[in-house]
């Protein structure tokens, strides 16, 4: 217990730097995870690729990365 106590101004800041960088990380990740915003992300892409402003590999390529985000979105949704 006094080890505690005398270990305090170390610890304590440590343990809200450490609290503040797993919120940072929950928002980050269900942002990254949000399938409204990934569905936005995929149109803007049809979007750009209608106006001739990537190639089709291009396309593909990132299409395919935003369904797998998609994919997984919806994976994590279900355990919740």
């Amino acid at each position: 217990m006094l080890f505690k106590l005398l270990a305090m101004p170390i610890t304590a800041p440590l343990a809200g730097v450490q609290w503040i960088g797993e919120k940072i990380h929950e928002t980050a990740l269900a942002q990254l995870n949000d399938p409204a915003e990934i569905k936005r992300k995929l149109a803007a892409l049809e979007a750009k690729l209608d106006a001739g402003e990537m190639s089709e590999a291009e396309f593909e390529a990132l299409e395919d990365e935003l369904i797998q985000r998609l994919k997984t979105a919806a994976t994590m949704m279900r355990r919740e």
